[in-house]
């Protein structure tokens, strides 16, 4: 049974440190467990094909976690192949998305 509802998410101290720093918190709306779909499945990539794989400690230090985390991300966007884009590299897929994108928008 999964018994985290996301409170952490909602308490006061949270909504104000968000607030400080002028950020967005993401959130699934009510209803629709879709909203973070991309995000979480991106994150399970990180874990199996990268977390997983190594050696404990699995990082050095932060700037080793950074620079992994980053490595990942670029691998991920310009390289990784993803079935549900045809696939294509997030990256080109954007790209490709682009010039319709912007033939289709108002003035």
């Amino acid at each position: 049974m999964h018994s985290d509802r996301g409170g952490q998410y909602c308490g006061n101290v949270y909504r104000q440190l968000l607030a400080d720093h002028q950020a967005v918190r993401s959130q699934s709306r009510r209803g629709d467990c879709y909203d973070n779909a991309q995000a979480e499945s991106l994150w399970s990539r990180l874990k199996t094909e990268v977390l997983d794989v190594r050696e404990r400690p699995v990082f050095a230090d932060l700037a080793d976690a950074q620079r992994s985390v980053a490595e990942y991300f670029d691998y991920y966007n310009h390289q990784r192949l993803h079935s549900s884009i045809g696939y294509q590299t997030p990256y080109h897929a954007h790209q490709q998305f682009l010039p319709l994108n912007a033939l289709n928008c108002p003035a």
